[in-house]
């Protein structure tokens, strides 16, 4: 019996003593259940940017631009894709431009005054060296004339090939201008498909709606404008740009055609008449 006793002591001996907690220490101690939950959420509002990316690429932040791709949804997508389209585009009509040598008079003007001057070989050695169109189309007009064509056919078959040469360069300017009208339009449309996912969460939010929600779908929904109105802007330069070289190089095709014809014979009027003789000869002609 001593020794069943003793034994019972000794096994209550080896138990750890329990410490006593206070009611406030034991509200304050988080739960393990709940910590080993908590280290486990994910914000799924913000997606992950991939590995296989770079961070950054010449000076840009990647991250930033994949963020804003993922908050503004497919409608940003277009707009990305159409500027794309739009930068090819510029840059094939700039190496386009370019090439043709599109608004150089230099040439064309040297050719002029060789045939004005009676050295129409010359005259048609110049300017069918040179690729602008101007130059091309005098080209043809000088070689209509020294065959012995009828004027009014070589001026006729001239506009064509003019024509022809100014529809060249207007190619693929449709997109630039399309660019420019869609892409604030599919920005307002996707603005439009952002505010009323908004107002559609925060009616389903009831009573419980939070207004910073609110406010961060709105702002959400607006940065599909701002991307539209970046990409449009710079197009909207760009295509005015190509047009203003378009129509410059129109009028030079008209003047070179022009001074083809007729010699430019006021010039050489001007040079002939003496200057005290003018007011003479125009009141001779207003008789």
């Amino acid at each position: 019996m001593a020794e069943s006793t003793t034994s019972f002591v000794i096994a209550q001996a080896a138990e750890p003593a329990a410490v006593p907690v206070s009611p406030a220490a034991a509200v304050a101690a988080p739960a393990p259940a709940a910590d080993a939950v908590s280290t486990g959420v994910i914000d799924v509002t913000v997606g992950s940017y991939p590995a296989y990316l770079p961070s950054e690429l010449f000076g840009f932040d990647l991250q930033q631009a994949y963020e804003i791709v993922e908050k503004g949804g497919s409608v940003v997508v277009i707009l990305l894709l159409l500027s794309v389209v739009a930068v090819m585009v510029t840059l094939v009509k700039l190496f386009q431009f370019t090439w043709l040598r599109v608004g150089a008079t230099g040439v064309t003007n040297q050719a002029l005054d060789l045939w004005i001057a009676g050295r129409h070989q010359e005259a048609y050695a110049t300017a069918s060296a040179s690729s602008s169109p101007s130059a091309v189309v005098l080209t043809h007009g000088m070689r209509g004339l020294m065959t012995g064509v009828e004027e009014r056919t070589v001026r006729e078959d001239s506009e064509r090939i003019a024509l022809a040469h100014l529809s060249g360069l207007r190619s693929y300017m449709r997109v630039l201008d399309s660019t420019v009208q869609i892409a604030p339009l599919l920005g307002l449309f996707g603005t439009v498909l952002g505010m009323i996912s908004a107002f559609q969460a925060l009616q389903d939010a009831g009573a419980e709606a939070d207004p910073t929600v609110l406010a961060g779908g709105i702002w959400v929904a607006l940065l599909t404008t701002a991307v539209g109105l970046a990409i449009a802007i710079p197009m909207a330069f760009v295509n005015s740009w190509f047009e203003g070289r378009i129509e410059r190089e129109k009028e030079n095709i008209e003047g070179a055609l022009t001074s083809l014809f007729t010699r430019r014979a006021t010039e050489s009027l001007r040079r002939a008449v003496p200057a005290n003789d003018i007011g003479a000869r125009v009141a001779h002609a207003a008789e």
